[in-house]
This record gives C-alpha cells, sequence and structure tokens, in this order.
C-alpha cells in the first residue's frame, strides 16, 4: 500500500469517526458525556488538519477545540445540571430545513477544485506572491509566519482579540462569585 493510498485510507477513517462521533453527541442527554465527547471530535479534527498540512490550524483546534473548550464547558455545567431537558417535538418542518440546508450546502462544494489540486485558483494568485517575495519584503525567511505575522497581521490581530475577549468573558462568568456565598444561599438567609 502507498503513502497517498494509506494517507487517504486514514483521511476517511478520521472523517467517518467524525461523523458517528457528531450524530452519537447529538443524541445524547448528558451534558458531561456530551462535553467530553466534544474534545474528542476536536482532537479527530486536529488529526485530519494534520493530514492536510494545516498544522498550525490542527494546534489551534487542539489547543482551543479541545483543551480550552472542553475546560469552559466542565465549568458551565459546573454551574447548571449535568442532564439536558427532554427535547420538544419539532416535527417533520425541522427534518425537512436541515436536510434542504445540508443539501444546499453538498451542491455548494460540487463547483469546488478538486483537493490538493495544484492548479486550483488559490495557488495560482496570491501564493507565488507570498513564496517568492515574503523574505524581501517581510525579512522573514518562513512563509507561513510571515503571513500570519505580517501578510494578515490585521486578521491575526483580531483573531487574537476575539480569543482574548472570550476567555475574559468565560473567566468573568465562571469566576468565584462575590457577595453571598453559596453556603448563605443554601441556608436561605444565611448567619450574620
Amino acid at each position: 500500500m502507498g503513502e497517498h493510498a494509506l494517507g487517504s485510507l486514514v483521511e476517511m477513517t478520521l472523517f467517518v469517526l467524525m461523523i458517528a462521533l457528531a450524530v452519537y453527541i447529538a443524541r445524547l442527554r448528558s451534558l458531561f458525556a456530551a462535553a467530553m465527547l466534544f474534545g474528542i471530535f476536536s482532537l479527530l479534527s486536529a488529526g485530519m488538519l494534520t493530514l492536510m498540512d494545516a498544522v498550525d490550524v490542527a494546534f489551534t483546534e487542539a489547543a482551543v477545540g479541545a483543551g480550552i473548550s472542553t475546560v469552559l464547558i466542565l465549568g458551565a455545567l459546573g454551574l447548571t445540571t449535568s442532564e439536558e431537558a427532554p427535547p420538544r417535538k419539532h416535527g417533520w418542518t425541522a427534518l425537512l430545513v436541515v436536510s434542504a440546508t445540508g443539501l444546499m450546502l453538498i451542491y455548494g462544494t460540487l463547483d469546488l477544485p478538486v483537493y490538493g489540486d495544484p492548479n486550483a485558483p488559490i495557488h495560482q494568485h496570491v501564493a507565488p506572491h507570498y513564496l517568492k517575495d515574503s523574505v524581501d519584503e517581510i525579512g522573514i525567511p518562513n512563509v507561513v509566519t510571515s503571513v500570519l505575522a505580517s501578510y494578515r497581521g490585521y486578521d491575526t490581530f483580531g483573531e487574537t482579540t476575539v480569543i482574548l475577549t472570550a476567555a475574559v468573558g468565560a473567566i468573568l462568568l465562571l469566576g468565584p462569585r462575590t457577595g453571598r456565598t453559596r453556603k448563605e444561599d443554601d441556608d436561605g438567609e444565611g448567619s450574620q
């Protein structure tokens, strides 16, 4: 079995596992189990992104998706119940809307170039400029670093700001409570 065939087999296996995990998570009623499985899903996604040679995105997915998000979800579960409320019946309308949306998304992917095609439009416009001129323009020999730190500097700064804002919001929501303690809340008036 060739290296390319083995890589394709691993990608297909990860993809099937991700689909099965997503379906299983959607059917779970235990929020704790769902939180743990979301972390596993993120790790599988990071593995898939690594196979696609997007190591920087895979690293972010592993750190944020499997790490920080799982911790934040578990922290939120500490403030709520561990079981989901019984689902409401939505009937055929919801199934029809979800199916139509899924079919439209699949239809939209039919116009995409073949995965890994070196002649795809994305590889013909900006990428050659970055590869050829980034050392002279930016002075950084690593093209990925020059793209993230300079060419897309505002975009990267925006992403960092969003992550920082989300972290501060989560810390404020999950942080220690001020004022009355939980024991005082449980006792009613509390001891004075």
